[in-house]
């Protein structure tokens, strides 16, 4: 892989440096401002993503999705980055989840209105849960709130019981098809996401368990050997079924899962799943890049067609894995991608000149301009630059020697 002698002075033809003041500039200057003037509700708690390019907040609704996201994101910068106002945010939106973002029985609804009341129907879903477990750890973690924790923890186990439910017939909405107790990519990704987070917290027998259960279903159930693509729907027993779903591959989950599968193996110290795991990535990459006009595409069908519009954050999923890679092997390919994935993104997504501030989310095959949109990104995005900073500014601070988990290893790049 490298020793841990080597250095980096660049990734993807930009410096180290130029690279921390990229993502200082706009995080501090430009994102959190924005957010702090539009999208944080600093008078009832929580955030509201319906914004368009100027800011202009086109509904109330607060998503449960995005409530738990949010505070992820808060967390998180307060933690890395200090700052009592970060704080004061998340510290907001746990109080608003909290208070309001529950049913009778203890489970999270899906959309609340600005002041907490829930929106009917009020459907249930695993997805609003885990968001919220994930966003609650995050927030014990900065905080040192121990009924965070708690509720995070029984946030988790709910979520699976629902997962689990075979009786569960919710249409995922991306998927060709849905049916009863479909396994999803998705919602393994989350999964896994948040169980390495916990474990650098707390270690338990339940959640080692919980955590081998999801690294077997990603690396061996959803892993197609045929295609070399990771599925996105199987069967409630992990098989993949006979129909549309079979060769359906959602590239930007499968990027965005195995550089969540390298942060695990790194936590495991894990070099032959690491290894597994940048392989597949750099498959799912190579996949998903547009030969034509550039940037990955977010899904396809093997024996089908892709799925033309192009997404930013399957854009900057990769970014994050790229960097995982450049941070811990002296490996020339994720450096390169980093590169073609960061100028593709500032090209096509950056709005600044149109004269807006941040990114647009998504657009189609050639990502033209859309002078309106209906929401602005509060989760993928900023934890890209946060994560991508943070990577960056260790880099410098190790005068740019490659943090090489396993030294003894021969470069493969």
């Amino acid at each position: 892989m490298s020793d841990n002698t080597t250095r980096r002075t660049t990734i993807g033809g930009k410096s180290l440096e130029q690279l921390r003041d990229h993502y200082r500039r706009y995080l501090f200057e430009e994102y959190l401002p924005f957010w702090d003037r539009h999208g944080i509700d600093h008078e009832h708690g929580g955030f509201m993503c319906t914004l368009d390019h100027d800011g202009t907040r086109l509904n109330d609704d607060k998503s449960m999705w995005y409530q738990g996201r949010g505070l992820w994101v808060y967390s998180f910068l307060y933690r890395h980055f200090g700052g009592e106002e970060h704080l004061q945010v998340a510290t907001g939106a746990r109080d608003f989840l909290l208070r309001h973002g529950r049913d009778g029985n203890g489970d999270w609804v899906q959309v609340l209105e600005r002041d907490g009341r829930i929106r009917p129907p009020g459907v249930r879903r695993g997805y609003a849960g885990l968001f919220v477990a994930e966003g609650l750890q995050a927030y014990a973690r900065a905080a040192g709130d121990d009924e965070a924790m708690a509720v995070a923890l029984d946030s988790l186990e709910r979520s699976l019981a629902m997962l689990d439910d075979p009786e569960r017939d919710i249409d995922e909405g991306y998927p060709p098809i849905s049916y009863p107790g479909m396994r999803t990519l998705g919602q393994h990704m989350v999964l896994i996401l948040t169980l390495t987070q916990l474990l650098e917290q707390l270690s338990t027998p339940r959640l080692l368990e919980l955590t081998d259960r999801v690294v077997d279903a990603i690396m061996e159930r959803f892993w197609n050997p045929e295609y070399r693509l990771t599925n996105e729907a199987l069967d409630r027993d992990y098989n993949r079924p006979d129909d549309e779903n079979e060769d359906f591959i959602y590239l930007g989950h499968a990027i965005e899962t195995h550089w969540m599968m390298l942060a695990e193996a790194l936590r495991r110290g894990d070099r032959e799943l690491f290894e597994r795991v940048a392989e597949r990535f750099r498959r799912h990459l190579e996949v998903a890049w547009d030969d034509v006009y550039g940037g990955l595409f977010r899904g396809m069908n093997v024996h089908g067609q892709f799925i033309f519009d192009k997404v930013m954050w399957a854009q900057e999923e990769g970014m994050i894995g790229c960097m995982i890679l450049c941070e811990h092997t002296d490996w020339e390919w994720p450096s390169i991608w980093f590169g073609r994935l960061f100028d593709y993104v500032e090209e096509k997504f950056a709005l600044r000149r149109h004269g807006y501030p941040l990114y647009m989310s998504g657009g189609n095959r050639k990502v033209t301009y859309q002078p309106h949109v209906g929401r602005k990104e509060n989760y993928h995005h900023p934890r890209c630059v946060m994560r991508n900073l943070l990577a960056v500014e260790r880099l410098l601070n190790n005068g740019g020697r490659i943090d090489a988990p396993w030294s003894d290893r021969d470069d493969t790049g």
